[in-house]
């Protein structure tokens, strides 16, 4: 959009411009860092894990007022007016989720080029904050673009903040942690106790679990501890206790994957069912508008067709208790296009059609395509891709665990993404995070795994249906 700036001489008493602003969290975090005002009543930070965190927030009185400038600067009189001063008095407090409505009109006109103005903030009616600015009216025509500045990311995991949230109304989980021997395996068991997410029976070395709750502070009164110095005996008896009744999920602590898996998917007295096991990523990237998951990257190798059937069926699955009502699945491979010599191409083909005929069901299946027209409506545009996932699934099936831990890893360090580890397609959920997560991850675990047993067993999701940006995007079209 072009503007065009007013000079002195154009400009009369009366005259008036506004704009419309809602108030978004991140904004409040932008401004702090800008700032350096780090007041926690203008932070949606405290109790995010607990959700409406960034409701409570207020907006700075000092940002607020600083909106006034975005009228001046661009509207009236626009581009190249000098601010020289601006009265400022609050009325109430702007909170996150508001839309405000900032006004400015011409009260005097003071030659050579000043111009005195009166400025205004409302909400639904209401005066939240108003003064009187002073500026020089620019003294050369400019037309000016909206400007192109930079992209700004700012590090915030809404989804997960969303989902935890979400997980409010849900019993917490009795859940088995095996070998917690670590400060993060411990501490993350134990921040989703505090969440009233599970209710961990920690599996393991009792000393162990002990000194390190000691070393770290941590409170382990009421929590139940089973004495089994072995790993392989730990996880045993977690799966014992699942077939026995006693939980309703495994927690992976400090001991390696396999240990623990072997003793899932054995025949007798494992963890069975008819479908295959599989593992999914649930990363929350900033950079990302929604949700996306990502499997398998932690248990399947080298998966055949039959094999990712399952494995696109169990993160199908997940997708809808995430509140996802259709998810978008994505298969991956080096190309959009199917070429014989390349399997992964073949089995993505082979997918979309399996999906097509109710093979596969609950969600939309599409593929091959590549890592970029499958996340980015622009390339996907760019390649004449049409298709109802290409640009915007919420699913990536990669061809072969090495790939899928690269690309989880890559979104977990390059894009600051915060990730859910968890085992589908046993009788109950199986927390497989890293020995390597934090206590945020392992708590984001906690939640998924929450609310996928939920929707397991009621087969209803927690979680609200969020209207996706592309979708968004073309309700205001339909409007337009």
């Amino acid at each position: 959009m072009t503007r065009t700036n007013k000079l002195f001489g154009e400009i009369n008493v009366g005259d008036a411009a506004a704009i419309t602003r809602l108030v978004t969290p991140e904004d409040l975090y932008v401004f702090a860092h800008v700032s350096g005002n780090l007041n926690p009543s203008n932070l949606p930070t405290a109790g995010a894990a607990g959700g409406g965190a960034a409701e409570a927030a207020s907006a700075p009185s000092m940002w607020v007022g600083s909106l006034f400038s975005a009228v001046l600067g661009n509207l009236l009189p626009g581009p190249g007016t000098v601010y020289l001063s601006q009265t400022l008095r609050f009325h109430d407090r702007a909170r996150v989720g508001d839309s405000l409505n900032v006004g400015v009109r011409v009260a005097r006109l003071i030659a050579p080029r000043t111009v005195v103005l009166d400025t205004r903030i409302e909400r639904a009616g209401q005066v939240i904050a108003d003064g009187v600015a002073e500026v020089l009216a620019p003294t050369e025509r400019h037309a000016a673009d909206d400007a192109s500045l930079p992209g700004l990311t700012v590090v915030r995991h809404r989804h997960m903040e969303r989902l935890l949230a979400a997980c409010a109304h849900v019993d917490p989980m009795p859940t088995a942690v095996v070998a917690p021997e670590e400060e993060n395996a411990l501490l993350g068991a134990l921040a989703g106790a505090r969440e009233k997410l599970i209710v961990p029976i920690l599996i393991g070395d009792a000393a162990k679990i002990r000194a390190v709750a000691e070393a770290h502070g941590a409170d382990l009164i009421g929590v139940a501890i089973v004495d089994l110095p072995s790993h392989d005996a730990a996880a045993a008896r977690a799966v014992e206790m699942v077939n026995e009744g006693a939980v309703s999920a495994v927690m992976k602590g400090h001991l390696h994957t396999d240990a623990l898996l072997r003793h899932v998917v054995k025949t007798q007295g494992g963890l069975r069912t008819t479908r295959r096991i599989s593992h999914v990523f649930v990363m929350d990237a900033p950079s990302l508008t929604d949700l996306l998951l990502v499997t398998d990257a932690a248990i399947n190798i080298a998966p055949t067709l039959e094999e990712k059937v399952d494995i696109v069926q169990n993160a199908i699955d997940l997708g809808i208790a995430l509140g996802i009502p259709r998810p978008r699945v994505g298969v991956l491979s080096a190309i959009e296009t199917v070429n014989p010599k390349i399997q992964s191409t073949l089995d993505a083909a082979a997918l979309s059609k399996m999906s097509e005929r109710d093979q596969i069901r609950g969600g939309i299946v599409d593929g091959p395509l590549a890592m970029d027209n499958a996340i980015s409506l622009t390339a996907a545009r760019t390649k004449g891709l049409r298709s109802l996932v290409a640009g915007r699934a919420d699913v990536l099936v990669v061809p072969n665990l090495e790939s899928g831990n690269i690309l989880a890893k890559e979104l977990t360090y390059a894009a600051q993404a915060e990730g859910a580890g968890i085992v589908l397609g046993a009788k109950v959920p199986v927390l497989l995070t890293s020995r390597a997560d934090d206590e945020g991850s392992r708590l984001f675990s906690c939640a998924v795994a929450v609310l996928y047993a939920h929707w397991l067993a009621s087969g209803k999701s927690m979680v609200p249906p969020v209207i996706r940006a592309d979708e968004a995007a073309e309700r205001m079209r339909e409007v337009e």
